[in-house]
């Protein structure tokens, strides 16, 4: 099948946000590393909840409690499937992968780490998957070490083979870097550490919307990932473990759902997932995520991301006729993010031009910090591609960077 066969302007009309115009311009929107566009089918399948479903699920005895349960758990079952997870009770909740990162940390990383032990996490990684594990190292007597990368923002793997040894308990890996966009070689990062008895934790959020995932395949011990990156809403997100090691866990928070029972004399826990799901969860949040399962599931996704693929190399192209532009980011394995500075410009200062003729990208450090430092660098200016973008809307996006450059330079 030919990248002409995906049809981009259809999926569009799938996405009322892009129908609009922006400071007189029409919105190109290139900031789907922070947050992908909803379709009207996962707005919908959260109107339709709070217009016709509303209930809390689990324990209501009632016609909308039991609406809202079943399509509650039926998400839980979309998300499993979705990522080929061997049972539904692997999929936990979370308020995003943030909260799942920082789930795993406190909960297995509190239980099992001690004075000595290891933990390696890229040094391309987010701050949500460096900061949860300083701060469970410091409470354990563990440390927390960077896994280098080359200048083109590719993980080393000889010198992370190097770093692996018996005191290695975890290793903490992003999927795809949100600031460079490289993809990172999760399994061979996984067989490697498991030969060294070290578990692994990958940080999908930014490769769950581009590709499918199967989690059996990559073998991680943890696979993480937020709703609102998959073209659902936000507040909501995933953990992925395999089950031996979420039986053995202790509870991350208390409260209602994650007991069996509870007395003045002890309390006995739930079974998974329940254990890891205290309070009142995102119901609609988690309905929406279904929905938007159910939506990438209906699209040709190989073609989507083959039409991703070449926004990316046509972006990459033109930016090489930039003078003064210089790409941050030159791994050879790459996702849909193009970041990049402008000799003698600030990011931030571009990005508001930019904003002015109705181009949205991010600019900053994209809380990847020690990699911009890495660079020598105070951030970038990112434009990241989802299928629902056009080539139209890259050459307007070096058209508005040249007119930037006119008042800037």
């Amino acid at each position: 099948m030919s990248i002409e066969a995906f049809d981009v302007e259809k999926v569009r009309k799938d996405f009322p946000i892009l129908q609009q115009t922006v400071n007189g311009a029409p919105l190109v929107y290139l900031d789907n590393a922070a947050t992908t566009q909803k379709p009207n089918a996962v707005i919908d399948a959260i109107s339709h909840y709070y217009r016709h479903d509303n209930s809390n699920v689990h324990r209501g005895a009632h016609t909308l409690a039991d609406r809202a349960t079943a399509a509650f758990e039926g998400a839980r079952q979309k998300v499993a499937s979705f990522i080929n997870a061997q049972t539904t009770d692997q999929v936990i909740w979370t308020r995003g992968t943030t909260e799942a990162i920082n789930l795993v940390a406190a909960s297995w990383g509190r239980q099992q780490l001690k004075q000595g032990d290891r933990i390696l996490v890229s040094a391309m990684e987010h701050h949500s998957n460096i900061v949860p594990w300083q701060m469970v190292a410091q409470a354990c007597g563990a440390t927390v070490e960077a896994i280098p990368v080359d200048s083109s923002g590719t993980i080393d793997l000889k010198a992370y083979t190097e770093l692996l040894d018996e005191h290695v308990r975890l290793v903490a890996v992003g999927h795809v870097s949100n600031a460079l966009g490289s993809v990172n070689p999760v399994i061979e990062i996984t067989r490697l550490a498991h030969e060294a008895g070290a578990l692994v934790l990958v940080d999908g959020a930014q490769a769950v919307g581009h590709w499918p995932v199967d989690v059996q395949s990559l073998g991680c011990d943890f696979y993480v990932f937020s709703a609102h990156k998959l073209f659902g809403p936000t507040g909501v997100g995933v953990l992925y473990g395999k089950r031996d090691l979420l039986e053995a866990m202790p509870p991350y928070q208390g409260g209602g759902e994650m007991i069996e029972s509870v007395s003045f004399k002890g309390t006995t826990y739930n079974k998974l997932p329940y254990k890891f799901e205290a309070g009142t969860p995102d119901i609609a949040g988690v309905i929406g995520l279904g929905a938007a399962v159910d939506y990438l599931n209906a699209m040709d996704r190989a073609g989507a991301a083959r039409h991703e693929q070449a926004l990316l190399e046509y972006a990459q192209k033109k930016a090489q006729g930039v003078s003064g532009l210089r790409v941050i980011g030159t791994a050879s394995h790459k996702a849909s993010v193009l970041s990049f500075v402008l000799d003698g410009v600030h990011p931030a200062d571009l990005g508001t031009l930019m904003d002015q003729q109705g181009i949205a990208v991010r600019t900053g450090n994209h809380c990847a910090q020690p990699i911009m430092d890495q660079y020598g660098i105070p951030g970038t200016v990112r434009a990241s591609f989802s299928f629902y973008n056009t080539f139209e809307e890259v050459d307007r996006l070096f058209a508005a960077l040249e007119k930037a450059k006119q008042f800037l330079m």
